[in-house]
C-alpha cells in the first residue's frame, strides 16, 4: 500500500515536549518520538519490553524513555538501561526507526534501517533560505494517502469545493499538461487575464500590488515519492510576463504538501506556504496560514467522505478523465517503487545457492 523505505515527515519539532514524547503511527508503525540529552531526536516501537504498554505514556528523565507504567528505562537504540529494584538488561531490544531533523521537520524512515540514507532526502531549497518564509499546519485526516495525491495534482476542484477563496470558473476552462520526469510527475494549468479570486487579492495585496485588475495564473503541481507534492502557484499582473514576471510584479510561492499515511486509510497531512517575498512579515504569514487552514479544511470533509464511499462500495471502478492525468501517473510512480521493493525485500530472503547444502 505504502512505500516503507522512504523518508516520511512525522512531526514538527514544536510537537516533540521535553518532558513529554510523542507517540504517532506512521505507515503502520507505531511510533514513540522524544528527543536525547544532547537535543537529537529519537524514533523507537511504541512498545515496552516488559509488560507492552505504549512508551509514548511515559515521560523523561535527563532525556532518557522512562515507562509510565512500571518506570522501565529505554535507551535511544532500543536497549533497557534500567528500572527500579529490577535486573532488565537481558530484555530483547525493541525496533528504533531513523530519525533526523531537517528543514524544520522531524523525519522518519519506517522500512529497512540498513537502506536509510540522508542523502535521499529531497531538497527543500526555500527551507534554508533566508529569502523565503513558510508557515503551516497539520491535519489528520480520515482517507488512503492516495486520494489526497489525487486531490493535490487535480486541482480542478478549486472551482466548487474552494468558489469563496481560490477557485474560479477560468480553472475549468484551462486544460491542464501532465508530463513526467524520471519519478516525478508534473501537472500544469495556466490562465491568461483572469481576475483573482479573494485569496490570490490578499497576496497581492500583501506584496504591494495592485489587486483589481486582470491577472495572469499558473499552478503547476509536482508529485514525487513516496507522497509529496510542492505547488508553484501564483499571479502576475496581466502581460508582464506571467511565471516569468520579476519577482516584484508577482505574487507567488510554494503550497508544501507532506502526505504522511498513518493506516491505509487514514493521514497525517502536513500543510504550508512557502513564499519569497515579504519574508520577515510574520503577520502576512499568519495570515496566509490561516487563510491556508481553511482552504485545506474544506477538503478534508469531502476527501473522508469519499473514503467512506470507497469502502462501503469497494467494487466500484472509478472513472479516469484527461483532469486526473496527474494523479494517475503519480500512482504508477508509486505501483512501480512498491514492486520494487517488495522484489529486493524478497531477493533478501532467498537463501544463496552455495549455502543451500549447509542449511538443508
Amino acid at each position: 500500500m505504502f512505500l516503507k523505505n522512504a523518508w516520511y515527515v512525522a512531526c514538527t519539532p514544536d510537537e516533540i515536549k521535553d518532558d513529554k514524547p510523542l507517540g504517532r503511527k506512521i505507515c503502520g508503525e507505531s511510533m514513540v518520538l522524544y528527543r536525547t540529552a544532547d537535543g537529537s531526536v529519537t524514533a523507537l516501537e511504541d512498545f515496552c519490553p516488559h509488560r507492552g504498554a505504549p512508551l509514548s505514556l511515559g515521560f523523561l528523565r535527563n532525556g532518557t524513555l522512562v515507562c509510565g507504567y512500571h518506570g522501565l528505562e529505554m535507551g535511544c537504540a532500543g536497549k533497557t538501561t534500567g528500572m527500579p529494584g529490577q535486573r532488565v538488561n537481558g530484555f530483547p531490544t525493541i525496533r528504533s526507526f531513523p530519525a533526523i531533523e531537517k528543514y524544520g521537520f522531524i523525519w522518519v524512515w519506517p522500512g529497512d534501517r540498513a537502506e536509510a540514507d540522508p542523502a535521499k532526502l529531497h531538497h527543500l531549497q526555500w527551507a534554508e533560505d533566508p529569502a523565503w518564509a513558510h508557515g503551516g499546519g497539520l491535519y489528520h485526516i480520515r482517507c488512503d494517502y492516495r486520494l489526497m495525491i489525487d486531490n493535490l495534482m487535480d486541482l480542478t476542484h478549486e472551482t466548487y469545493v474552494h468558489a469563496s477563496s481560490i477557485g474560479q470558473k477560468e480553472i475549468d476552462e484551462a486544460a491542464p499538461k501532465t508530463t513526467s520526469v524520471g519519478d516525478e510527475v508534473i501537472t500544469s494549468r495556466f490562465m491568461e487575464n483572469v481576475m483573482p479570486p479573494p485569496f490570490w487579492r490578499m497576496a497581492l495585496r500583501g506584496h504591494g500590488l495592485a489587486d483589481d485588475v486582470p491577472v495572469d495564473r499558473w499552478q503547476i503541481c509536482r508529485f514525487s515519492p513516496p507522497s509529496h507534492v510542492m505547488i508553484e502557484v501564483g499571479v502576475a499582473h496581466a502581460g508582464k510576463g506571467g511565471y516569468n514576471a520579476p519577482a516584484e510584479g508577482k505574487a507567488s510561492s510554494i503550497v508544501v504538501d507532506f502526505i504522511t499515511p498513518e493506516t491505509e486509510s487514514s493521514i497525517w497531512y502536513f500543510w504550508g506556504m512557502a513564499r519569497n517575498f515579504r519574508p520577515e512579515d510574520k503577520e502576512l504569514t499568519d495570515t496566509i496560514r490561516e487563510g491556508q487552514g481553511k482552504i485545506f479544511g474544506e477538503d478534508l470533509e469531502l476527501l473522508e467522505q469519499q473514503q467512506r464511499n470507497l469502502e462501503a462500495w469497494p467494487d466500484r471502478a472509478l472513472l479516469k478523465l484527461n483532469i486526473d492525468a496527474g494523479g494517475v501517473l503519480s500512482r504508477k510512480v508509486i505501483e512501480r517503487l512498491l514492486a520494487e521493493e517488495r522484489k529486493s525485500q524478497s531477493d533478501r530472503k532467498v537463501i544463496p545457492l552455495a549455502n543451500a547444502s549447509e542449511a538443508s
